[in-house]
């Protein structure tokens, strides 16, 4: 299935949940999603036989400084032998999504560590706890606005 059929298959089901198709000049193209739907399009996108996407090969969490977070999910079907990107932004302030781990298990790591390293919570994890970093790390240092400690525990962190 092509980009264009799968953007129009949410498209039918979703409606306005789906927000845009973008196709760039460079890169793959992806269609993004609200926040508040990611979890019910996730489930379809697995169900539903015309797309069967069984796997979730990576969630990232991705920093559109000054206002927004994102979340990027890059999904294969191994029967229909296809790929789709979805993205769902999320405020600075307050980013919130719902989670996917119940949709796909893997999604269960990949949660976390947008979580540990962006501090994107996703609503319904059963575990949403750093994964990377220690428990009182303060911040989140893959956001680009994140300023990095001179020490940590009385240790020098950098010059």
């Amino acid at each position: 299935m092509q980009i264009q059929e799968l953007f129009e298959a949410l498209k039918k089901r979703f409606g306005d949940q789906v927000l845009e198709l973008a196709t760039p000049a460079s890169g793959e193209p992806s269609v993004t999603v609200s926040a508040a739907a990611v979890q019910d399009v996730a489930l379809f996108c697995r169900e539903d036989s015309s797309l069967e996407f069984d796997q979730l090969m990576c969630l990232s969490g991705v920093d559109y400084p000054p206002e927004h977070l994102a979340v990027v999910y890059h999904m294969h079907s191994s029967t229909k032998h296809h790929r789709l990107i979805l993205k769902a932004m999320v405020p600075r302030e307050d980013p919130k999504l719902p989670t996917v781990s119940r949709v796909w298990r893997t999604a269960n790591w990949h949660e976390r560590e947008a979580y540990d390293l962006f501090g994107i919570v996703f609503t319904g994890h059963a575990n949403l706890r750093r994964i990377l970093l220690p428990q009182d790390w303060v911040g989140y240092p893959l956001r680009k606005d994140y300023v990095f400690p001179t020490e940590y525990r009385g240790i020098k962190c950098h010059d």
